[in-house]
């Protein structure tokens, strides 16, 4: 009786110590998840500080918020059900938590599945994509959030185009009748390479506006573009986006595995406490 009795109570405080770190772990995740919807709002409500911090234009920057926004929910959700389940010890809110969580981990392994498998696939799609949004740079004023993007993406990534500059030549909005010089966005200007004072003064949109000091913000449906010849990046952004992958290779699978051995960890956790929890108890009350 006695040993059964200490058994037992091994047993309890082994379940009592899985309880509390799925409780305190899912309260670090509930308080992140606060902070980064917090961050969301906070930039949907200063969307101007964030404008000239960041260099997005304010529809992409809106998007992003609102996706963060979004996530710091899901994330809150989410770790309140691991909190509220384990420290309660209900069976219900443990199950969810685990069914959630379980959905998750297949939705990311399908998806890396996707990506290794339809890898060419994807890069066609996105260099359509790219493409189209170059065709039509500017015909839309009122829909250029993609065209702001990726503006965003060439002047991060320090290239021009998606093979080559020449990818921009004939474009009808950067076209002039009265010179046959081909020209191409600002974002294609290499900053680093000169001092000129006159192109910076045309480099004026906010995402733009870490270029020199003489930048300052228009509104987004002005056109700034610079000559084809003068000081523009070289490589096309495919170049440049595989290299910066090849580069942040190791990071991202770092990253992926992480966050799936976490999910791992705290499915395991739910669920053997889901599944031993009224065992104990029921054991527990035989022998008392």
């Amino acid at each position: 009786m006695t040993r059964c009795g200490a058994k037992m109570s091994a047993q309890d405080s082994c379940l009592s110590l899985i309880k509390y770190l799925l409780f305190v772990f899912n309260l670090f995740f509930f308080v992140l998840g606060s902070l980064i919807f917090c961050f969301g709002i906070w930039i949907l409500i200063d969307k101007t500080s964030f404008v000239s911090f960041v260099g997005l234009s304010f529809i992409p920057l809106q998007i992003w918020s609102k996706a963060l926004a979004i996530s710091g929910i899901l994330t809150m959700g989410l770790a309140l059900l691991g909190c509220v389940g384990a420290l309660k010890e209900l069976r219900c809110l443990l199950g969810l938590y685990f069914g959630v969580l379980l959905l998750l981990f297949a939705t990311q392994i399908t998806l890396g599945i996707l990506i290794s498998t339809q890898r060419m696939r994807l890069e066609r799609r996105v260099k359509d994509i790219v493409m189209e949004t170059i065709q039509n740079y500017h015909s839309r004023p009122e829909e250029s959030a993609a065209e702001e993007s990726w503006d965003y993406v060439q002047f991060q990534l320090r290239c021009c185009g998606w093979n080559s500059p020449r990818d921009w030549f004939g474009i009808p909005s950067l076209s002039s009748n009265a010179s046959d010089v081909h020209r191409v966005p600002c974002s294609c200007y290499n900053s680093s390479a000169t001092n000129d004072s006159a192109i910076f003064e045309k480099l004026s949109f906010p995402q733009f506006s870490r270029l020199g000091p003489q930048a300052r913000p228009r509104h987004s449906t002005d056109l700034c573009g610079v000559p084809a010849d003068s000081n523009i990046y070289s490589e096309g952004c495919a170049q440049n986006l595989q290299k910066w992958l090849h580069n942040n290779l190791i990071s991202i699978v770092g990253i992926c595995l992480g966050v799936g051995l976490l999910e791992l960890s705290f499915m395991t956790l739910s669920i053997f406490l889901c599944r031993n929890m009224d065992q104990v108890y029921d054991r527990l009350a035989r022998y008392r």
